[in-house]
C-alpha cells in the first residue's frame, strides 16, 4: 500500500463526511463510528476472550473523549491516504505504523525521499500511545478483538522508543511555569465572585494549586464529557473537623491518573487566608447552587442551565487576565507545579509534598520550582570564607 501524496494536496483538519462517521461528541465516537466489515469471531475461545477484553475496557476506561480524538485523528490519516473503508476495521499492522509514524512526523521530516503530507502538528510518543489505545478500544468495542499481537506490539514499540528520543534531542520543552500567591490575587481581585462563571473559575484555580491537583480532575474537555461516575460533583466535597477541631475539606475523586480501576482518591483543603479554596467553594455553591449529581466546579448559562467548566475556557479566562497584567500565559499544570512549589519555598517536607499531590515516585521533583524562588534565603548570610 503506498501512503505517499504529492505535497500539493491539501490537508484536512476534519474527517470526511461518511454516514459511518456521524457527527456526535468526542465521548460517542468509539461506539458510533462503525466499519464496513461485519466481525465473526471465529472460535468459541476468540468469542470468550472477546467478551473479556470488552468487559475490561468498559469497566476501566476513564476519557472516552480522548478516545474519540485519537479515533478521528487515525481517520483524517485514513482518508488523506485514501485508506478504503474496509482496510480501517479491522486495521492492519501496516496501516497502524504507518499511523504512527505519519502521526509523528514534523517539518524536519519533510525533505526525506517519498515523505508524505505531515500532520498539522506532530504529537508526543505518550500522545501515540494513547492513539493506540483509542484504535484498540474502538476495535474491541466494534466487536473485534485487538488488532495488534504481542510480536506487532513489540515492534511498534520499539518505533515509539525512536520516536522518542527524536522528539527529546530536537523538541526539548521549556519548563512549565508555575502559578505563584501573587498571580491567585491578581484573579482575586480581577473576577467577579458573584458571577457564576468566574465564580467557578476562582474555585478551580485555589483548589488546583492549594490541593496540587492535575486540571483534568477539576475541569473537563467539553460539556459533553461530564460524566457524573469519574467526574467530581458536589457530593464528592466532603466538610469535616480533624482531631485539633479545625476545618477541612475532603474531594473525594472517583477516577484520577494514578489511582487503581475503582479506586477513589483524596485530596484535602484547609483554610487559607484569602486565598482560601473553602472559602472559594462555599461562595461557588452559593452563587451556582446545585444537586448532589452536577459537577462539583460548575456554573449557569444565560438559561439557568448547569455547566461544567470545560479545561480550553477556564486557561482562555485566567490568561485573559494575566497577560493583560504583562504577566507570563500559564498551561494546565501550572496550578499543580504552583502549588507543589509553593509549599516546598515554606519548608513543607517534600514526603509529605509528595503524598498530598499523590505522586506515586520522585518524578514530582522534575514539576517542583520552589528552589528558585527561596535561594537567597538558602545561601545568604553565610560566614565569610
Amino acid at each position: 500500500m503506498n501512503f505517499t501524496l504529492p505535497s500539493s494536496a491539501p490537508l484536512p483538519r476534519d474527517i470526511r463526511p461518511s454516514p459511518l462517521r456521524p457527527r456526535c461528541l468526542a465521548h460517542e465516537r468509539i461506539f458510533q463510528w462503525k466499519g464496513v466489515n461485519i466481525p465473526v469471531p471465529r472460535t468459541s475461545i476468540d468469542a470468550f476472550s472477546l467478551a473479556r477484553e470488552k468487559k475490561t475496557l468498559l469497566a476501566s476506561t476513564k476519557d472516552w473523549a480522548a478516545y474519540g480524538s485519537g479515533l478521528k485523528k487515525f481517520h483524517i490519516f485514513c482518508d488523506v491516504f485514501s485508506i478504503p473503508e474496509p482496510d480501517r476495521l479491522p486495521a492492519s499492522f501496516q496501516t497502524i505504523h504507518s499511523f504512527v509514524l505519519w502521526a509523528s512526523a514534523d517539518e524536519s521530516d519533510a525533505d526525506l525521499p517519498g515523505a508524505p503530507i505531515l500532520p498539522v502538528e506532530p504529537v508526543s510518543d505518550s500522545t501515540l500511545r494513547h492513539y493506540l489505545s483509542a484504535i484498540r478500544a474502538w476495535h474491541i468495542v466494534q466487536g473485534w478483538l485487538p488488532p495488534l499481537d504481542d510480536v506487532q506490539r513489540d515492534r511498534i514499540n520499539l518505533s515509539l522508543k525512536g520516536i522518542a528520543n527524536l522528539q527529546a534531542a530536537h523538541h526539548r520543552k521549556p519548563p512549565r511555569p508555575p502559578v505563584t500567591t501573587a498571580m491567585l490575587h491578581l484573579l482575586r481581585t480581577s473576577l467577579d465572585l458573584s458571577a457564576p462563571f468566574d465564580a467557578c473559575v476562582w474555585a478551580i484555580a485555589t483548589c488546583a494549586f492549594w490541593a496540587m491537583m492535575r486540571l483534568g480532575e477539576v475541569t473537563v474537555e467539553s460539556r459533553g464529557a461530564f460524566n457524573p461516575i469519574s467526574c467530581l460533583t458536589r457530593k464528592d466535597a466532603i466538610a469535616d473537623l480533624d482531631l485539633d477541631k479545625n476545618l477541612f475539606v475532603r474531594l473525594e475523586l472517583p477516577a484520577a491518573k494514578t489511582a487503581r480501576p475503582g479506586e477513589s482518591q483524596s485530596v484535602w483543603l484547609v483554610p487559607q487566608d484569602d486565598l482560601c479554596p473553602i472559602i472559594a467553594l462555599r461562595n461557588l455553591a452559593v452563587v451556582v447552587p446545585g444537586a448532589a449529581d452536577d459537577p462539583l466546579f460548575s456554573w449557569r448559562d444565560a438559561k439557568g442551565d448547569i455547566r461544567p467548566m470545560a479545561k480550553p475556557r477556564f486557561l482562555e479566562r485566567v490568561n485573559s487576565i494575566l497577560t493583560s497584567s504583562n504577566s507570563i500565559r500559564i498551561f494546565g499544570h501550572s496550578f499543580r507545579i504552583g502549588g507543589a512549589s509553593y509549599y516546598m519555598a515554606n519548608n513543607i517536607d517534600t514526603e509529605i509534598v509528595r503524598i498530598a499531590g499523590r505522586w506515586r515516585s520522585l518524578s514530582y521533583q522534575t514539576y517542583i520550582r520552589g528552589f528558585e524562588q527561596v535561594v537567597s534565603r538558602r545561601f545568604a548570610g553565610l560566614p565569610k570564607a
